[in-house]
């Protein structure tokens, strides 16, 4: 039997809301602190020619980080209902997690991240990039974060903001 193009069925993808909004929160996970916290450390250190160093502690830094920025992502995602890019933000305030200690606990988990990446390899210049992405973070956070949540959610976000502090502390 021979096959035709006339004969194939060509249907479209049927991604559920679900899916696509996965989808995103996967995109905006590579590309904001896959690339931040990830692929320029490790292109920084790696490029510097140092060894390796404090394999233990910087491994138990880095996952540390790690789990608390995938918690994060997990609960912008499930309980946000979007994701950590400005263009699919959470549609309700996020405040389960670790979001019950810290209003910016994805941050705190990209700078122990980054603290983690300056230890593996006993860098300076990776500990220089970890503060210089705090500051930017810290500003961005007053600037730009802060003023969007409380245009967007109101009195849920002042009273989110009154009872639980910008980080940990």
């Amino acid at each position: 039997m021979r096959w035709r193009l006339s004969d194939v069925v060509v249907r479209p993808l049927n991604f559920t809301v679900r899916s696509r909004m996965l989808i995103r929160a996967i995109a905006a996970f590579v590309s904001l602190p896959g690339i931040v916290a990830f692929a320029l450390p490790i292109a920084i250190g790696a490029s510097a020619g140092r060894p390796v160093q404090h394999v233990a502690i910087a491994a138990a830094v880095l996952g540390l980080g790690t789990l608390l920025l995938l918690w994060c992502v997990r609960e912008f995602y499930v309980a946000g209902r979007g994701t950590l890019a400005p263009w699919a933000p959470p549609k309700h305030l996020v405040t389960t997690g670790p979001y019950r200690r810290s209003r910016n606990p994805m941050y705190v988990g990209v700078i122990t991240i980054l603290i983690g990446w300056s230890i593996l390899w006993d860098s300076r210049t990776l500990l220089v990039y970890a503060l210089v992405v705090a500051a930017a973070v810290y500003v961005r956070v007053l600037l730009a974060e802060e003023p969007w949540a409380a245009r967007n959610f109101g009195a849920e976000w002042e009273a989110y903001r009154a009872r639980v502090p910008r980080w940990f502390i």
